[in-house]
């Protein structure tokens, strides 16, 4: 019904609409993106028929995002860090190779925090990026860019990775839907800062989008070969889905409580299952989930199996260049003087805490192996687990760094592995998403994905927001 130049035309004129209030696309190739559309409508009235094209370009002609700590070909490669603000990618990272082949059209690249490490997405090099739903709130990070670009109706695909929830707190602060695959399963080629050793396992790259019905085709791209691992073609039956609900931690002292909002959506919900579907949620207490940032922080900073250290957070700082002294930084923060961001800084220095204490560290990584033994046999081939996608509502801008670790809600599924699927569920009384994470076992990606679609129906899904 409408041509690929007049789709691509509507979503520049978004971007160009809404980018200056939200500061979402760091870098737009519109031009590029245009004479793709043209290719593309061209290849169509050629014609070599509707089926061969969607089994060969599954998104063809569909704009996407990318966050910019991806390399997309002629875009700035970046990470927010002010001493690579030269360095322009001159290939593409394997998924966004991927979505290319698909027929998927970049439109450009978008902002996230420095070295993806904080869960606001605020660098020296680009600025702040803004709520739509409030531009006085945070995006989230590290994918923040792509959740507040998503949220604006600016995209359809928005590419993000994940090592402590950067993929599903931008999803769920902005209300779109945003997938952490099972670790090992999409590649994390082509990223910068990309996992070395031990946090090879923990890095997934995933998809984000406004619709849930979009996040499986999109995952089957960006996994390639990989995509045999998962179980995408079985038929879920959501009646035989065992669920289990989990309302917060158990109480952390590193992390706020549970928002009202928050857990009356989450019972909202399993009330919905329970007298829809006839199933029972099952309220489960597990005990070592109060340690998430602990058993996160040891295990991200361990061995791996062949003993190489994990990489040091300050060594990227510096980015083969001088080494960054956390404490000299902050100095020169305190004056105006940094390169870097106060969040930045504050991880290169707790990090050197954390290697004070190896006894304890290793005590931590063997509650977290336990811990993953004790979630898979859970939640088996036919389990859901229900859990806060964040113990807060989008907070306000700088409000984070007074509670740095309520990242721990999402960071813990990152160490056990685990599929998730960040599902919003409609707006605060304040108009600021809701949402819920859905978790299973290894290679259940299907049983999270059906019942993001489930929900989505049953809630409502993404909400355009009003105030943009």
């Amino acid at each position: 019904q409408v041509t690929c130049v007049e789709v691509v035309e509507a979503y520049v004129e978004r971007i160009k609409e809404v980018n200056p209030l939200i500061n979402a696309v760091v870098k737009d190739r519109f031009e590029e993106a245009l004479q793709e559309a043209r290719q593309v409508d061209k290849l169509l009235s050629e014609g070599p028929g509707d089926d061969y094209l969607e089994e060969k370009f599954p998104l063809l002609g569909v704009p996407v995002t990318v966050k910019e700590a991806f390399s997309l070909h002629g875009m700035p490669n970046t990470s927010g860090l002010v001493n690579r603000r030269n360095v322009i990618a001159t290939s593409d990272a394997t998924v966004v190779s991927r979505l290319k082949q698909a027929g998927a059209i970049p439109l450009g690249v978008t902002n996230c925090s420095e070295l993806c490490m904080w869960y606001e997405s605020s660098n020296r090099v680009y600025g702040r990026t803004n709520n739509p739903y409030d531009l006085q709130r945070i995006v989230g990070g590290s994918s923040g860019g792509e959740g507040g670009v998503l949220a604006a109706a600016c995209s359809v695909i928005g590419v993000g990775s994940d090592i402590g929830g950067s993929i599903r707190m931008p999803a769920f602060f902005n209300g779109v839907f945003g997938h952490k695959p099972t670790t090992g399963v999409v590649p994390n080629d082509g990223q910068f800062p990309n996992a070395q050793g031990v946090r090879t396992s923990y890095l997934c790259t995933g998809p984000m989008c406004r619709y849930a019905e979009d996040l499986e085709p999109v995952l089957r791209v960006m996994a390639g070969p990989g995509v045999n691992k998962l179980k995408l073609n079985e038929k879920v039956s959501l009646e035989k889905i065992k669920f289990h609900c989990m309302d917060h931690d158990g109480g952390s002292v590193f992390v706020s409580p549970v928002d009202k909002e928050i857990l009356q959506a989450q019972k909202k919900v399993v009330e919905h299952l329970e007298s829809e579907l006839g199933v029972r949620v099952r309220r489960v207490a597990i005990h070592k989930m109060k340690y998430s940032f602990q058993i996160w922080s040891a295990m991200m900073s361990s061995k791996d199996s062949d003993g190489q250290e994990a990489q040091l957070f300050t060594d990227l700082l510096g980015d083969h260049g001088k080494p960054v002294w956390p404490l000299w930084e902050l100095m020169k923060w305190l004056v105006g003087m940094s390169s870097h961001t106060l969040p930045a800084i504050a991880l290169g220095l707790t990090e050197k805490l954390m290697k004070l204490n190896p006894g304890g560290n290793a005590k931590l990584v063997s509650m977290g192996k336990s811990l993953r033994e004790e979630m898979e046999a859970l939640l088996g081939l036919d389990g859901v687990l229900l859990y806060p996608s964040h113990p807060t509502i989008a907070p306000r801008h700088h409000s984070p760094i007074c509670m740095p670790f309520n990242f721990a809600y999402t960071a813990i599924f990152n160490v056990l592995g685990l599929p998730v699927t960040q599902c919003p569920l409609g707006l605060s009384s304040e108009g600021l998403p809701l949402g819920i994470q859905l978790v299973a076992a290894s290679y259940n990606d299907h049983l999270t994905l059906a019942v993001a679609r489930y929900l989505e129906k049953a809630f409502g899904g993404w909400v355009l927001p009003g105030k943009v």
